[in-house]
């Protein structure tokens, strides 16, 4: 049973393995759920030890299958709740839905608004996230969110890799990324750069210049927070490819890569793909460059700080 000064963990079916990793960095056992689901298709939920009166955290990231994944989330805290839980925490290392944050033109929902009022309508009384797709959405949560940010874990794999700073360029793919790729710049060193991308649509982008360098012979990595189609991110390796970078790293939070995202990184010229565990990987999306580290200490030492009231701010500032 997991519980240790009435806090249990659980699990939902989105990365259990996730939820192994923090449950051994606290110490505990993982929380023991059923879940399934009915012939039509409909998830089936029951907990096999009594919550009443605990701390409960829900390991599960809202990634593909986004939907399947976020009603489990609803279900397993509404059956927390309904086991009088004396708190629940989402614990969702990715959160979907994130992209439409704001009306950019008429007629479109406010999606990532929507999900937060259901996470919270369903009785989540704290959300711990990481890396949202824009940090503003911390606000559409009617509840206390603790934001982590993966940053010093990956800075931290690249630190183990002794590149030479002299020979170092940060680059950001796109102008929204500049402030994240900056803070890179500050523990890493190095110079930096910036991608000009513009968007075609929804599904479509173009990369076409490069600000800053020069890189020429230069060790360049290239942050994002989020590797989806891998459009954007291998558009912004061809345009440092073509500015004659020696060797090109690719450094980002979650590894959606949905789509033809693992083929076009395949062919893309990256000596090296640096993620994190924050969302599960198929064998098809296990490259033989990718390489994936565990931010489970991150969120465990979170989970750790929360239930004993202690500060989270030194793990995200």
């Amino acid at each position: 049973m997991a519980m240790y000064d009435q806090l249990c963990l659980l699990s939902g079916r989105a990365h259990p393995k996730l939820g192994h990793e923090i449950a051994s960095y606290l110490g505990i056992n993982l929380g023991a759920v059923e879940l399934s689901n009915f012939p039509d298709g409909e998830i089936s939920c029951r907990l096999y030890q009594n919550v009443r009166g605990a701390d409960v955290f829900l390991v599960q990231p809202t990634g593909p299958a986004v939907n399947d994944n976020l009603m489990e989330l609803l279900v397993l805290i509404d059956t927390c709740k309904r086991a009088s839980a004396a708190r629940v925490t989402a614990v969702i290392p990715y959160f979907g839905y994130a992209r439409q944050d704001r009306k950019d033109m008429g007629r479109v929902p406010i999606t990532a608004k929507l999900v937060a009022n259901l996470i919270t309508k369903a009785g989540a009384d704290r959300v711990l996230t990481m890396d949202l797709h824009a940090a503003q959405i911390q606000g559409f949560f009617d509840c206390p969110v603790d934001h982590l940010y993966a940053a010093p874990i990956l800075d931290e794999y690249f630190r183990s890799l002794n590149l030479p700073k002299s020979n170092l360029v940060i680059v950001s793919p796109d102008e929204g990324s500049i402030k994240r790729s900056l803070q890179h710049v500050e523990h890493l060193g190095g110079s930096f750069a910036i991608v000009d991308k513009r968007r075609s649509n929804a599904f479509e982008t173009r990369q076409e210049n490069l600000i800053g360098g020069p890189i020429a012979g230069k060790t360049c990595i290239i942050f994002d927070d989020m590797i989806t189609t891998a459009g954007s991110m291998v558009g912004a390796v061809k345009v440092v490819a073509q500015h004659e970078a020696a060797e090109i790293y690719v450094g980002a939070t979650h590894a959606i890569m949905c789509g033809q995202a693992a083929q076009r990184l395949v062919e893309a010229p990256i000596k090296e793909i640096v993620v994190t565990n924050s969302l599960p990987l198929t064998p098809e999306q296990k490259l033989p460059n990718l390489r994936q580290v565990s931010v489970a200490p991150l969120l465990g030492e979170a989970i750790r700080r929360i239930h004993r009231n202690e500060s989270v701010s030194y793990l995200f500032d």
